[in-house]
């Protein structure tokens, strides 16, 4: 029971932070369109090296690893804030998750899920993964 709690609780929280990036997004793109002509273009900003702290789950940490890097290189400066907490959420509570065996397996899932998901939505950045 407590699995099913765990593993729902977490696709939860991923949807939920996906949802809040979904309606910044509506709302920077208006002020992207009007400063794309002065500023420079994201992948010349410097890129933020991709974080070693692992969930210890293959698919969650290159899930993570690759929304970092996609993040780090292509998400202006401004938006980066919600990204990276997002981020931070996911490792912390898929840590949690991974450190009990009873609720690893079900880890596998979300993770992908959650790929899944991002891929759809960081199309907007440019983003593949």
């Amino acid at each position: 029971m407590s699995r099913s709690l765990l593993l729902v609780s977490c696709l939860v929280i991923g949807l939920l932070v996906l949802a809040c990036y979904k309606q910044e997004t509506n709302r920077n793109d208006t002020n992207r369109n009007a400063a794309s002509s002065t500023s420079t273009p994201a992948a010349a900003s410097p890129v933020a090296t991709v974080s070693a702290e692992h969930v210890g789950v293959a698919e969650c940490d290159n899930f993570i690893n690759a929304y970092e890097a996609c993040v780090n290189s292509k998400v202006p400066e401004q938006a980066r804030a919600q990204f990276n907490a997002a981020l931070k959420t996911w490792r912390t509570e898929w840590k949690k998750l991974a450190a009990n065996p009873q609720t690893k397996a079900g880890l596998v899932t979300a993770c992908k899920t959650q790929l899944e998901t991002a891929r759809t939505q960081m199309k907007a950045y440019n983003c593949t993964f």
